[in-house]
């Protein structure tokens, strides 16, 4: 239990001190290295004759829009950057575990806020494409007596996203803990590769996908 709570990383000394979590300490650690690995991958770029890191990098970039394009349409092109940039956070932020750091996601405000942000933007590309009028009409969809039950899912999808990404997480941090308290030798190891890397990697796809299939039901 002392290992789930959320501790201080640092203090800012401003207006009688800011306590800093260490969930927002390793997001903004993984947000500067995304940055610096973006603009180290993208220099100088050519359209002739690419290198094998320029080809590898297209590959990955084409793969998600391929994978989000074909879920969300024309319509939703916009939106492919948003999810592409939160898959690739989450993924790391699963992966945290490997260099001795707790995963952000691991601390339900994160998971919660995630959510939340994922909630507006289903609900904004909703608003976009069928306008004011189409957007409320669309809670009464396909009659109006199940217009409280799609009122309840405004909750529900959100509330969804975020314990299944806070629970999964939080379930392979105690099942590696347990098993490193009894065989704390060699056997962990593997099981740290399934947990921090296959699983962690899975836990970003659900939540980018789920939150793409929202979105292509809210516009359709």
């Amino acid at each position: 239990m002392a290992e789930l709570q959320t501790e201080t990383a640092f203090t800012i000394p401003i207006l009688g001190g800011i306590d800093i979590p260490e969930s927002v300490a390793v997001t903004w650690l993984i947000m500067a290295l995304l940055v610096l690995a973006s603009i180290i991958l993208t220099r100088n770029l050519k359209l002739n004759n690419p290198g094998k890191r320029q080809l590898l990098l297209e590959s990955g970039i084409g793969w998600l829009y391929d994978f989000f394009g074909d879920i969300l349409g024309e319509r939703g092109k916009c939106y492919i950057p948003w999810l592409c940039t939160v898959i690739l956070y989450i993924g790391c932020a699963n992966m945290t575990g490997l260099i001795g750091l707790k995963p952000p996601t691991k601390d339900l405000n994160v998971t919660a806020g995630l959510a939340v942000m994922s909630i507006i933007l289903i609900e904004y590309s909703c608003l976009k494409v069928k306008g004011s009028k189409g957007f409320v009409h669309s809670f009464a969809e396909p009659m109006p007596i199940i217009a409280p039950l799609n009122v309840l899912e405004l909750f529900i999808k959100p509330l969804s996203l975020c314990m299944r990404l806070f629970g999964n997480v939080v379930g392979a941090f105690v099942v590696m803990e347990l098993i490193k308290l009894v065989v704390p030798a060699i056997l962990p190891v593997p099981f740290s590769m399934y947990f921090d890397i296959f699983d962690g990697l899975i836990q970003a796809y659900v939540f980018v996908f789920l939150t793409s299939l929202f979105m292509k039901e809210a516009m359709e």
